[in-house]
């Protein structure tokens, strides 16, 4: 196996193990995207509710609260939930892949692995396979940081997401919304 699995656990997951090796530090890690409207308005965003773990088993997890969404707007936060992620039905986003555990815990403080990865992203009922360059470091205490060093670019198209964002640029007067979404993470996993 390689660190392609653990690009994975820097997107989106499944609910947490409660027999995690690792625990996501929710509060220290972030999950960013841009939207880009009138074709050269870009806009960064984040999500507010983040949890996801790395088992004993290599089984690494991220799970995306998609109500969580905060775009500084709060009626831009509510139709993003009502109008595109369609909360109702999807209120959850995540990412999971398998993990080499044996060469995470052999990170040591400072130290840092680039990966290629495959990940698979499940947004909207819709998992595709994507790709991702991450950078795993060790961090003192046995935790983990996980980032992008490139952003990760999912096609809304893939994921039934182009008649929300239509519902979106109507309803603002737009020209036109990007289905092109730029996404960047800043994962820390606490040695539990």
């Amino acid at each position: 196996m390689s660190f392609k699995s653990l690009a994975l656990a820097s997107l989106l997951a499944l609910p947490v193990s409660a027999f995690a090796d690792w625990q996501l530090d929710g509060g220290a890690s972030a999950v960013n995207f841009v939207s880009v409207k009138k074709g050269t308005i870009a806009e960064t965003h984040h999500f507010k509710g983040l949890s996801g773990a790395i088992s004993d088993a290599g089984k690494a997890q991220l799970v995306i609260d998609l109500t969580s969404v905060e775009t500084n707007i709060p009626i831009r936060n509510e139709r993003m939930q009502q109008m595109l992620f369609d909360t109702a039905k999807f209120a959850k986003a995540s990412i999971s892949t398998d993990v080499e555990v044996a060469t995470l815990k052999a990170l040591k403080p400072g130290q840092t692995m680039a990966i290629d990865a495959d990940v698979t992203v499940d947004v909207h009922g819709q998992q595709k396979a994507e790709k991702a360059a991450l950078q795993v470091t060790g961090l003192e205490g046995g935790k983990l940081l996980v980032t992008t060093s490139a952003p990760i670019l999912l096609n809304a198209g893939n994921y039934e997401l182009l008649e929300g964002i239509e519902k979106l640029r109507e309803i603002a007067g737009l020209e036109s919304i990007s289905p092109i979404v730029p996404v960047s993470v800043k994962l820390v996993f606490a040695k539990q």
